[in-house]
């Protein structure tokens, strides 16, 4: 169900790279004269698995994976580094119509990645025919990134009908340029993540390694712990709660025992959210906490003791100010 399509090749006049020309902290181990390196914006509309492919490609979570849509707010950076090439991926929010600030701010995050990609993976779910968000997500490639490859990621085939496979793919590839190569595939399968992987490198320009080969990400442990926190969040609550959550990591720092002390507080927009996530005798909020601590260990790589706290500030995602605080404020426009 893979088929390769004849793709952009490589700029005629483009040359393999001069190793000479590294920078001096990454210069010391050679390279491969065919090295290749650069930027994929990963793409799609709310709930496709962008995130859950850039965990697998990257061997380690540092973006909140959940069923609910838009767990994604702001545009996080892995980094994949091999013997061949080394590979920055952008996971974006989902594009869609935003209905308050947080929304447009999710939106922004999206666009703004585009113009400066390689290579663009859009990601659709193949479980469900292609919609209006679909050839919204779509358009904005056409009219951010017109000349960037592009590579079509239909995942979910787990979930597709077998009896309209075909038919689900042909809808899908006529939202993409017709030169455009693409993959059916499941996320959570390595074979079909590390043949979409391969294809995207191909169309990665020669270049050198931007960041040192044991870096994963540009990420701060306690951005990762709270996106840790907020997912387990979305995993426990229903409704109306989940996008109405918003974590702050308070405070993040290690004690003379080696124990990593986490306090972060957890905040939504109404008092019968807050009862919702603290639970009849605080049982909730205790799965909450047990599931984050557990996740947090493994990105640490050490014990951890996590404090967890339940503030309530009304409409925040509507709130200037309150965006700006929780790191999800848009720029404000310059005075001409």
């Amino acid at each position: 169900m893979t088929e390769q399509i004849a793709s952009s090749p490589q700029d005629p006049d483009a040359a393999p790279f001069d190793p000479a020309f590294l920078p001096p902290d990454l210069a010391l181990d050679p390279l491969p004269p065919d090295h290749r390196s650069g930027f994929v914006a990963v793409v799609g509309r709310p709930n496709v698995g962008k995130s859950t492919l850039i965990n697998g490609w990257l061997g380690q979570k540092i973006a909140a994976v959940s069923p609910k849509p838009q767990t994604t707010r702001q545009r996080l950076m892995g980094i994949l580094t091999r013997a061949d090439a080394q590979v920055i991926f952008f996971d974006t929010p989902g594009l869609h119509r935003p209905q308050h600030r947080l929304g447009q701010f999710m939106v922004d995050q999206a666009q703004q990645t585009l113009p400066d990609a390689d290579v663009i993976c859009l990601v659709v779910d193949g479980s469900t025919p292609p919609g209006s968000a679909d050839r919204s997500v779509a358009a904005e490639i056409a009219a951010r990134a017109p000349a960037a490859p592009l590579v079509l990621a239909i995942n979910k085939v787990d979930l597709m009908p077998a009896d309209q496979v075909a038919e689900r793919v042909a809808a899908y590839r006529s939202l993409a340029p017709a030169a455009a190569d693409w993959v059916v595939l499941s996320a959570l399968d390595e074979a079909g993540r590390a043949d979409l992987l391969e294809r995207m490198v191909s169309l990665l320009p020669f270049g050198p390694r931007y960041y040192p080969e044991d870096q994963v990400t540009d990420l701060q442990e306690r951005f990762i712990a709270a996106e840790l926190i907020r997912e387990q969040v979305l995993l426990h609550t229903q409704q109306e709660v989940p996008h109405s959550v918003a974590v702050l990591v308070d405070e993040f720092k290690e004690r003379p025992d080696g124990l990593i002390y986490i306090s972060a507080t957890i905040y939504v927009e109404r008092d019968s959210q807050k009862k919702i996530i603290l639970g009849k005798g605080g049982q909730q909020i205790k799965q909450i906490g047990q599931g984050a601590r557990g996740q947090i260990e493994e990105l640490v790589d050490g014990k951890v003791y996590l404090e967890l706290w339940v503030k309530v500030w009304e409409q925040w995602r509507r709130n200037e100010r309150w965006l700006r605080e929780l790191g999800y404020a848009l720029p404000r426009p310059r005075r001409s």
